[in-house]
């Protein structure tokens, strides 16, 4: 009962938090505003509150413009976490367009949908994304394509920095800066997190969304490091491959340090 009654404040508490914000981020969308970058960090940070999610920062975001974040993907709470801790928008599939909440929350972000089965809008999208890191917004993308069990990071697909490269064109001197980015869930109750409670925190899609988030609330508190690497400088002399291989490199090491707790 008192478990339930504390997760019953804690969303009313996030929808008031939202009924406040909601108002600013539509006139922001709607003459696109600046603040509209900026809202989005308050409410991911009252939803990582609510859920219990502590986020622990390492190292710090890349100053330099047009920036690109390439992060691991675990869950869908990886979206709570970087977006609480800074102004960034996401690439996400259509399909999440038509998601029941997770859409909406999408929308209101300005999240960028890609359609990836149809080969024809592809320009256009990536078009899309380079116009947005060229006017300095942070553009998050999960290079892995879909998300893990937490414990490892799958291969990554090189396809998908087509936007920096289409982006550097655009970019002052010529450059796209690619900063790696690492997503560990590290600790529940301030217990260390082994690989048998990490379904805690991974969500690989097979199941209700429902329950896993009622389950992630109940516990209340679940530690969660982000570590942010040293950039790439991606301009026309770089070769794609070669580019996301090392994205991928620092990625995995972050990731496998953190989870062997070092």
């Amino acid at each position: 009962m008192i478990v339930w009654l504390r997760l019953a404040v804690a969303f009313l508490v996030l929808a008031a938090v939202t009924l406040v914000l909601l108002p600013v981020q539509l006139v922001g969308l709607r003459f696109n505003l600046k603040i509209r970058r900026r809202v989005p960090r308050l409410w991911h940070r009252a939803a990582c509150w609510v859920l219990g999610l502590r986020v622990r920062v390492h190292g710090t975001l890349e100053a330099k413009r047009p920036l690109l974040l390439a992060s691991n993907h675990v869950s869908w709470k990886d979206i709570l976490v970087l977006g609480s801790v800074a102004d960034v928008v996401y690439i996400a599939k259509s399909e999440v367009r038509g998601w029941p909440v997770f859409g909406i929350l999408a929308r209101l972000q300005a999240t960028i949908f890609v359609e990836r089965e149809q080969r024809r809008k592809t320009g256009d999208q990536v078009d899309e994304i380079a116009r947005r890191m060229t006017d300095g917004e942070i553009v998050v993308l999960f290079p892995e394509g879909t998300t893990s069990d937490g414990n490892r990071l799958l291969e990554i697909k090189t396809s998908l920095f087509g936007a920096a490269a289409s982006a550097v064109p655009h970019a002052p001197g010529g450059v796209v800066f690619i900063q790696p980015v690492s997503i560990a869930y590290t600790g529940v109750h301030g217990m260390a997190m082994g690989r048998f409670h990490r379904p805690l925190a991974a969500w690989p899609g097979d199941i209700e969304l429902l329950p896993h988030l009622l389950g992630v609330a109940r516990e209340g508190a679940v530690d969660v490091d982000v570590d942010f690497g040293e950039r790439v400088d991606y301009s026309r002399s770089n070769n794609r491959k070669e580019v996301s291989r090392t994205i991928e490199e620092r990625i995995r090491a972050m990731l496998g340090a953190r989870l062997r707790g070092r």
